[in-house]
């Protein structure tokens, strides 16, 4: 979008730069040498040139001084030319005010009414009729306002590409940050695990390899009492052995557990732990899915109880599962706050994107009175969501 403005900038400076070398063309083409060509030339000149010490593109941007430079020896040359009867009607300053206009600023808002009155000061020291200095003065406001509006369409496009870069920024911050918890909660996990192991399991394993070398060293000295210490070492190996598969099922319980049970399991804990009135409905034979995908919809239906209560106020919710040979379709209801304008946050992104990547369909809407309805349609068709037998 840079580009865009530059290409704007460059065309606007092109432009005034082009009309004040037509004129010096055309004074230089239409008169011989004299004292008073030599005054317009460097007259000319020093319009072209010296406002450019304060405005040019990618390297100068002071507006004010451009425009008050501009309209003193610019508008000036201007007023000079347009009394001199010979000159009438061929004289104009519209490329000059479309400048002006697209360098307006609230500082440089003066400029406007002097635009207005530049050809009416003519009329006081030439031949200049009323009707020409209305005309003359009606376009250049026309092509100031001109300006004014390629100045406010190129602003336009360029908040709105720097917005669009905002979001797109915040959208892949939030995208890492989501990575970085799911990393976090992971190592978490891992960390919690290997320290339950180690504590459950280490100290057995230590008190294992202890009453081996008491048992070693028995054998030979009183190999019934040696006996004994491998009898009661075998016992407290299947102790151990006990202790780690409730670990692992453990670990595992969650990838093992169906979708329908994990949700009565999530209805039950949130009514007991928030008083909410929770009716659930389930239609439909339950397929066996995926893990993720399973994790996917109770992930939804999680973010969807939360928001009923978070933002909704609800007291009743009223899940639905409806299970058909190619589809899952999941409706949340809630009698919370009417739903106002919908802003898709972090929340409402994340569960619209689990949907998606699953190839289903997200859609949030007002309910016929009060409160807010979420419905999910995930395709259960082939095997890329359905787990095996």
């Amino acid at each position: 979008m840079r580009k865009v403005i530059y290409l704007m900038d460059w065309g606007i400076f092109g432009l005034r730069s082009y009309n004040y070398i037509l004129l010096l063309f055309h004074i230089l083409m239409g008169n011989e040498y004299s004292p008073r060509l030599f005054v317009n030339v460097v007259w000319l000149l020093a319009a072209l040139l010296i406002p450019m010490l304060f405005w040019f593109p990618q390297l100068r941007m002071n507006k004010e001084g451009f425009i008050l430079l501009e309209l003193l020896l610019g508008g000036s040359y201007y007023i000079k030319s347009f009394m001199q009867a010979d000159q009438l009607g061929s004289v104009d300053y519209l490329i000059p005010s479309l400048t002006i206009g697209y360098l307006l600023t609230r500082k440089t808002a003066w400029t406007l009414p002097v635009l207005l009155l530049m050809p009416f000061i003519s009329m006081l020291f030439g031949e200049v009729t009323w009707d020409l200095a209305l005309g003359s003065s009606s376009d250049n406001f026309l092509f100031c306002f001109i300006g004014i509006w390629v100045n406010f369409i190129a602003k336009a496009y360029h908040e709105k590409n720097k917005l669009a870069k905002e979001i797109d920024e915040q959208n892949k911050l939030l995208t890492q940050y989501a990575a970085e918890i799911e990393r976090m909660t992971l190592l978490e996990e891992r960390s919690r695990m290997s320290k339950e192991m180690h504590d459950t399991l280490g100290h057995s394993f230590i008190s294992l390899i202890m009453s081996l070398d008491a048992a070693i060293a028995l054998l030979d000295k009183n190999p019934s009492l040696a006996k004994e210490k491998l009898i009661g070492i075998r016992g407290l190996t299947e102790q151990n052995l006990d202790e780690m598969r409730d670990i692992v099922h453990k670990m595992g319980e969650e990838e093992t557990i169906s979708l329908v049970d994990r949700v009565e399991r999530l209805v039950k804990d949130f009514r007991e732990y928030t008083g909410t009135i929770i009716r659930l409905t389930l239609n439909g034979t339950e397929r066996p899915l995926r893990f993720d995908v399973r994790q996917s919809i109770i992930r939804v239906i999680q973010e969807s109880f939360t928001n009923a209560l978070k933002h909704g106020k609800a007291t009743e919710i009223e899940l639905n599962l409806r299970f058909s040979p190619s589809t899952l379709r999941v409706s949340i209801q809630n009698n919370g706050k009417p739903l106002g304008e919908i802003e898709h946050g972090f929340g409402l992104a994340t569960m619209k994107n689990r949907m998606e990547m699953l190839g289903g369909t997200f859609a949030i809407s007002a309910l016929a009175v009060t409160g807010v309805e979420v419905r999910c349609e995930i395709p259960l068709k082939g095997d890329a969501l359905v787990a095996e037998n």
